[in-house]
């Protein structure tokens, strides 16, 4: 029996392989694509973004685990094979981050400090008001272990939260939505709004031109999940309008996003290089290990995925 580990990032396998062998000492690792051996001894694959065909072509695999918490690149391989289990990365420090990186957009665009920029600019001495956190309507889109998370943590900062899921979801402390049928209602009420959605085929494109109107005039998007959930024109469209004040985007539909895009240079988008949050090494590490040993003693991975819903 084999573990097979492929990525995609440089430099993850000299990062990840003294880890994992440190975790799984008497397991055979092989790494993707210059150590992969006989293809047929390969029965676990620790993996991020596959080469097409390549876990089809692993006869005897028995279960793929993600190094990310996002599964759409791996479901979005016509051959993946859909029969075999399938796990999520959960890693603790991965969730932390995106909880600050929610937390400081909201705080930023809560506070007005995107204004001041202009303001010093200008030469300009202007404090901006803003209301009482609790007077401030942040929405979740997403309530996944990451959105619970940041709703959470945003509602005992004192603001009013509230969360939209396609399944119903109950958090202390905060106002849930569930179904297509509440996702007007969750908008209508939001005013801060951060994305934290699988990427599925039915989110994707969620945040488009009925659904940015939908949100209250002068609203702020913080999306921070894939750019598959953004139509790009219905969202310049409506920043250029007034109807949204700010966007704050981290994913994009390719990456790294084109220097021609429009969003690098539009007055009322900033844009970060996907670095809300991400796997590290040494926790992933150990998560992955935890499952390697329930596999190999007869059981099942944690955080398995729905791969009819891809999540």
């Amino acid at each position: 029996m084999a573990i097979l580990f492929m990525s995609t990032h440089a430099g993850d396998a000299e990062d990840y392989l003294p880890l994992l062998k440190g975790h799984l000492p008497d397991q055979d690792i092989r790494v993707w694509p210059d150590a992969v051996g006989d293809p047929a001894d390969i029965e676990i694959a620790v993996i991020a973004v596959p080469a097409p065909g390549v876990l089809a072509g692993l006869p005897n695999l028995k279960a793929v685990l993600s190094l990310w918490a996002g599964v759409d690149s791996l479901l979005g391989d016509p051959t993946f094979p859909r029969h075999i289990p399938l796990a999520r990365m959960v890693d603790p420090l991965l969730g932390v981050d995106m909880t600050h990186f929610a937390i400081h957009w909201v705080l930023h665009f809560h506070r007005g400090l995107h204004r001041y920029a202009a303001l010093q600019g200008r030469a300009e001495w202007h404090p901006v008001a803003y209301p009482e956190a609790a007077e401030r309507r942040v929405g979740i889109m997403g309530l996944g272990v990451l959105g619970s998370d940041a709703a959470l943590k945003l509602a005992s900062l004192g603001f009013a939260v509230a969360g939209w899921d396609a399944l119903a979801k109950s958090l202390a402390g905060v106002e849930t939505f569930a179904g297509a049928g509440r996702l007007s209602d969750f908008l209508k009420r939001t005013e801060i709004l951060v994305v934290l959605l699988p990427l599925t085929p039915e989110t994707r494109g969620i945040v488009n031109a009925e659904t940015l109107a939908a949100l209250p005039r002068g609203a702020f998007l913080i999306s921070l999940a894939r750019g598959g959930h953004i139509i790009e024109a219905d969202l310049l469209a409506a920043l250029d309008s007034g109807h949204l004040s700010m966007a704050l985007l981290d994913a994009f539909r390719h990456e790294p996003l084109k220097a021609d895009h429009p969003f690098w240079h539009h007055p009322k988008v900033i844009v970060t290089p996907h670095v809300a949050s991400h796997t590290t090494p040494r926790t992933a590490a150990a998560e992955i290990a935890v499952d390697v040993r329930r596999l190999l003693s007869g059981g099942m991975p944690r955080h398995l995925v729905d791969v009819t819903r891809g999540y």
